[in-house]
């Protein structure tokens, strides 16, 4: 591709919601404020949802605009930092899941994408897809010691706590009614040792593995694994405390505004862009049936349409992952990404 200019844009996706989650590129180091919100909330061609779920998994801007690309906004910011051409790849896995996506751009006065590069950038797509992958899987077991790293407790069967890790005190900190310089722990972490333990004074009975999530005194989601530790001994528990990756709080943030099954359904659909007739035939029911379950997802979730749904998802919850990733980027650290809600096939 010898007439890009500025090197590559690559952004990582959650393959759930297929919202960013990180984006790097040598020559801007933090993706500007006004574009995200454009890119969620503005109405225009060539967006990554868009390009990530099309038929090709590829576009370029002067396609999509029919060779006027003048009335596009993400055109006109192309142009102040001057570029002139844009072309989207989606990075998808032959499974199919997109864990990415690529942009490339050139300058003014530079000949068009062709055919056979846009074709060279397909074919490669699959294998970058694969690497976005395990980079963003391998990230999430890198750091065991930094700030959003996992704590643990163990306690023993009589709720006294055994041993922690470093740090452990954070979360703790986090969760509601507990207070760690006291000496009581939260409610939640004890909820979710007395389900693992319930299941300790039957040996003929597997042990629970008891999972709870709750929201932080900081308004962010946190995730609780309990599980009964085998030994010859009393039984303990060891309870895990991490934060909820983005994967994991789409439907977290569903379940707090208390939609039903069908609704969430839905409001997956309308994540990854699918029109009403779309959802419509994928869940087997009618137009008229999705626009008045949507009417009650707007209710609960105060929101007045889809592209407010899909931002408020985005600012809340994927938007301080991306921007902490920028840091990271910064500070050449590993980006942390997330996992997919299903397990990849191949792997």
């Amino acid at each position: 591709m010898p007439y890009s200019y500025q090197g590559a844009c690559w952004y990582t996706l959650d393959p759930a919601s297929l919202l960013i989650t990180s984006h790097f590129n040598e020559g801007m180091p933090e993706f500007p404020a006004e574009w995200l919100a454009h890119e969620y909330y503005g109405d225009d061609v060539n967006k990554l949802v868009d390009v990530a779920r099309s038929e090709t998994g590829i576009a370029t801007l002067h396609e999509a605009t029919d060779g006027n690309p003048a009335a596009s906004k993400r055109w006109q910011e192309n142009v102040k930092l001057g570029g002139d051409q844009e072309m989207i790849a989606r990075l998808q896995t032959g499974s199919g899941e997109v864990w990415g996506a690529l942009g490339l751009y050139r300058e003014p006065g530079m000949p068009m994408f062709s055919a056979a590069e846009k074709r060279f950038v397909s074919e490669a797509s699959r294998h970058l897809a694969l690497g976005a992958r395990g980079a963003l899987l391998m990230a999430e077991a890198g750091e065991p010691d930094g700030p959003d790293a996992p704590g643990l407790v163990v306690l023993t069967d009589h709720w006294e706590v055994e041993s922690t890790t470093p740090g452990v005190d954070h979360w703790l900190c986090e969760l509601p009614d507990g207070d760690w310089d006291a000496g009581r722990l939260p409610s939640a972490v004890l909820a979710v040792a007395g389900r693992a333990l319930r299941t300790a004074h039957f040996p003929d009975s597997p042990g629970e593995v008891a999972i709870s999530r709750v929201l932080s005194r900081g308004g962010t989601w946190v995730v609780l694994h309990g599980a009964v530790l085998v030994s010859n001994g009393t039984p303990r528990v060891a309870v895990i405390v991490e934060p909820a990756h983005p994967a994991r709080i789409t439907p977290l943030l569903m379940a707090a505004y208390g939609l039903t099954e069908r609704e969430q359904d839905i409001t997956r659909l309308v994540l990854r862009g699918r029109s009403t007739g779309e959802i419509a035939a994928t869940l087997v029911v009618s137009p008229h049936t999705v626009q008045q379950h949507l009417k009650s997802v707007f209710d609960k979730t105060g929101v007045h349409s889809r592209r407010d749904l899909v931002g408020k998802v985005f600012f809340a919850h994927y938007e301080p992952r991306l921007c902490d990733n920028e840091r990271r980027a910064a500070a050449a650290k590993p980006l942390r990404g997330v996992r997919s809600s299903v397990t990849p096939r191949g792997w």
